[in-house]
């Protein structure tokens, strides 16, 4: 099983990185690297991770880590990282019309 980022994930851990970096450049890429090894861990058991509840589809889930949520498709073959936001925000709508 293979891990792959959308565009809009990327963006996400980017913003993210930008926002903590402001004050803490060193904590910005910890938050990161664990935010990234969250979604790689999750490739040992994949429906692990529990279903959000925004959608209610058996093949889309979501980790917590810290504040944020790693929501995430999957497929028989590879995971695919849709988005990574603050669970007090609201669900982005990019991710739910998909």
């Amino acid at each position: 099983m293979n891990l792959f980022w959308t565009e809009t994930a990327q963006k996400d851990l980017l913003a993210i990185q930008r926002y903590i970096a402001v004050d803490n450049p060193t904590a910005a890429e910890l938050w990161v690297q664990r935010l990234r090894q969250r979604a790689q861990n999750a490739l040992m058991a994949p429906l692990a991770g529990r279903m959000v509840p925004e959608l209610s589809r058996e093949d889309v889930r979501e980790l917590i880590e810290g504040n944020y949520r790693v929501v995430y498709q999957v497929f028989v073959d590879r995971l695919v990282v849709l988005t990574v936001f603050e669970g007090h925000r609201l669900f982005p709508e990019k991710v739910r019309d998909q």
